[in-house]
């Protein structure tokens, strides 16, 4: 059980998805959370879910995009909720598209949403936490910040570019012997509500690649990454171990693959609904809260083996080395009763 009674906590992108799966768990755990999104509505339904799991929240409705309104917020946090421990970035948007289709400015909202978001975040985190000597930044990744995949160009983009500016920023605190950390947490596909709200120029229904995995089990892997930040990152899911591992060894079969597969893989076989909101530009949840879960509930795992066992390490170690001692007593006693 991870304990993090009235720490302070910054969770952007926290109105769905896995931004408001993470902040429940923080709840969960005993922490003062700060939600961060746009959407009112979506952040309205996240904090009740923070407060009934046991937290303290704090809505703020800001673009994560605009450095100057995202620099108010944090000091908003702190005049309310206190010095700020933990600052998790996970707010995103996407196109889904070829990239002949993306509009330029559309692509540039991307980027400055999906990574210069997490650029501003983690500098007026760093500002704030750098006095005290003492904070964590987590970047909330995914298996696309090493592997590529069509139709999702400005999105891909944004992940590698978080990928390397994190890694950059790893070095420098090492190279400061700073106290203060900073990690990585690699996502498979998640159900989330993001799927029906993405600029879609698909003709039909955009879908993440199987095998999908709840929002909750992306959260699990965020707050343990929080409560152990030392390790420079996390996998989560068989399929990003599996993805990320394949590329390290194969890119070019796994380009040939998505070549052949990435275009239906990202699709159902329903149409697209012509009226489905779009949240590049704006919120999505002006009118409805969509929830911290998409429409794929029935195909997404709850569980992730490979998740558990990242995070038991010492464990499969101590049995790994029991079951090698034990055979090897039993081999000696065999070969001791042998004439």
């Amino acid at each position: 059980m991870i304990n993090m009674l009235n720490k302070v906590v910054v969770v952007t992108g926290a109105s769905g998805g896995i931004g408001r799966a993470t902040a429940i768990a923080f709840g969960g755990a005993g922490a003062h959370v700060a939600l961060l999104a746009r959407g009112e509505q979506g952040l309205a339904g996240a904090a009740k879910e923070v407060e009934a799991a046991g937290g303290r929240a704090l809505t703020i409705s800001v673009d994560t995009s605009k450095f100057d309104d995202l620099e108010a917020a944090a000091a908003r946090v702190e005049d309310e909720l206190g010095p700020i421990d933990i600052w998790v970035n996970v707010a995103f948007t996407s196109v889904f598209a070829p990239l002949a289709e993306i509009k330029p400015d559309e692509f540039k909202r991307v980027t400055e949403v999906s990574y210069l978001g997490y650029v501003y975040g983690t500098m007026i985190a760093l500002k704030l936490m750098k006095p005290r000597r003492r904070g964590t930044i987590v970047q909330v990744g995914s298996a696309l910040a090493y592997r590529g995949i069509p139709l999702q160009s400005a999105y891909c983009g944004a992940k590698h570019a978080i990928q390397g500016f994190n890694e950059a920023l790893r070095c420098e605190l090492l190279h400061e012997k700073s106290p203060i950390r900073n990690t990585m947490v690699q996502m498979p596909a998640v159900n989330t509500p993001q799927f029906s709200w993405v600029l879609s120029r698909l003709p039909r229904k955009a879908q993440p690649v199987p095998p999908i995995y709840q929002p909750e089990v992306a959260a699990r892997g965020v707050l343990y990454a929080a409560a152990h930040p030392r390790r420079r990152e996390y996998w989560v899911g068989a399929s990003t171990a599996g993805t990320l591992i394949i590329n390290a060894v194969a890119p070019g079969v796994l380009d040939r693959y998505l070549g052949r597969t990435g275009f239906s893989s990202q699709q159902t076989s329903q149409p697209k609904d012509p009226d489905q909101p779009i949240n590049l530009w704006e919120p999505a949840d002006q009118d409805r809260d969509f929830g911290t879960h998409g429409v794929f509930d029935k195909r997404s795992a709850k569980w992730s083996l490979q998740l558990w066992a990242s995070q038991h390490h010492g464990l499969l170690y101590a049995v790994a080395g029991t079951v090698a001692t034990a055979a090897a007593t039993v081999a000696a006693m065999g070969r001791g009763k042998r004439p």
